[in-house]
């Protein structure tokens, strides 16, 4: 087979296209043609800065994690695909021995080999291999953008999983970027009652609202102890302190702090204690992508609505980059073969 080319980020700010030997699948490994990839906000933060807290990049690195593609070529012992069928991506794969892998929780794997994340090369390239148990094959009703952006989805349906998001509940989601979209349409899903979005992004909220959200709340003008809502489930998703959200939510409700912040956040801790609220963080998703296509499939999260661009190969760098100049930027779509 002929090189493949990769997009690699060489230092900060600076990507170059370089040919690459594709790479041969090892024993329960597929290899797949990547068809399209997400541009996330972690893939930015490398760009811009090379590293995100302790993962430093510190030799040439190809970004992209959420992606699609078809399975063209198999290792020893793959059997669960066919040749050409279309898959969706689970980026990171766990050891599966270690405590926290037999115990269900394979995202809390020390070991785990993620997509995009250093010194693990990701999918801005033509073709990648996959431990076959993490390649999910997705229906042909599913387009190759949504197939890509069942990662995110996955973001937001264990952020509603760990919120025991559930029938009845009030359920405000702070930040309506592309997590916070697909939060807020997952919680819908999941039954909640009244779901209200916040933002200080005029056109994300509008979209939020075309996306099912009862409310939406330009923060901007709007203090959020003003508007007049008592969540018991607060998902945050903007990466904010999360001080004044917290404050809104009703007794023995429940925190989900999704986004990532600083190191450091200061929290209302009497407002905690005297609520009883249950506070958790996530990180990333574990046993997601089954419920992810389901909701993708049956048209209760709308994944191809977030997608405001397509950029080739070469043109990673300007993917990486549109969300600067482009209010209106939400989801960038690599699409490496094309």
């Amino acid at each position: 087979m002929t090189p493949m080319r990769s997009a690699v980020l060489e230092a900060v700010g600076k990507i170059a296209i370089v040919e690459r030997a594709v790479p041969e699948p090892g024993p329960a490994e597929v290899l797949i043609k990547v068809s399209a990839v997400g541009v996330c906000g972690s893939d930015v933060h490398y760009f811009e800065h090379g590293r995100i807290g302790d993962h430093i990049v510190e030799q040439p690195l190809v970004l992209g994690h959420e992606a699609s593609g078809i399975v063209v070529g198999f290792g020893t012992g793959a059997r669960h695909h066919h040749l050409g069928q279309r898959v969706s991506l689970e980026p990171g794969v766990p050891d599966l021995t270690c405590p926290q892998c037999r115990a269900g929780r394979y995202n809390l794997c020390p070991d785990i080999r993620f997509f995009g994340t250093p010194p693990i090369n990701g999918a801005f390239c033509e073709y990648v291999v996959l431990h076959q148990e993490f390649a999910h094959p997705v229906p042909d009703s599913l387009t190759d953008e949504a197939a890509a952006l069942l990662e995110p989805l996955s973001v937001g349906v264990w952020a509603c999983r760990k919120g025991r998001v559930g029938a009845g509940d009030r359920v405000l989601v702070n930040g309506a970027g592309p997590v916070g979209l697909v939060t807020a349409q997952t919680a819908l899903a999941f039954g909640a009652s009244e779901v209200v979005i916040t933002d200080v992004n005029p056109q994300r909220l509008a979209l939020a609202i075309e996306l099912g959200c009862t409310h939406a709340v330009d923060v901007r003008g709007t203090a959020l102890r003003d508007i007049g809502f008592e969540p018991n489930v607060l998902l945050e998703c903007s990466g904010l302190p999360p001080g004044d959200a917290v404050r809104t939510v009703a007794r023995a409700g429940r925190v989900v702090l999704v986004g990532m912040g600083g190191d450091d956040i200061p929290l209302p801790l009497p407002y905690l204690q005297e609520h009883e609220l249950e506070l958790t963080g996530t990180f990333r998703y574990a046993n997601t992508w089954p419920t992810a296509i389901d909701l993708a499939a049956t048209g209760r999260v709308d994944l191809d609505r977030l997608v405001t661009g397509h950029f080739a190969l070469d043109q990673v760098s300007t993917a990486l980059t549109t969300g600067r100049h482009d209010p209106g930027s939400i989801k960038p779509i690599v699409l490496p073969n094309t």
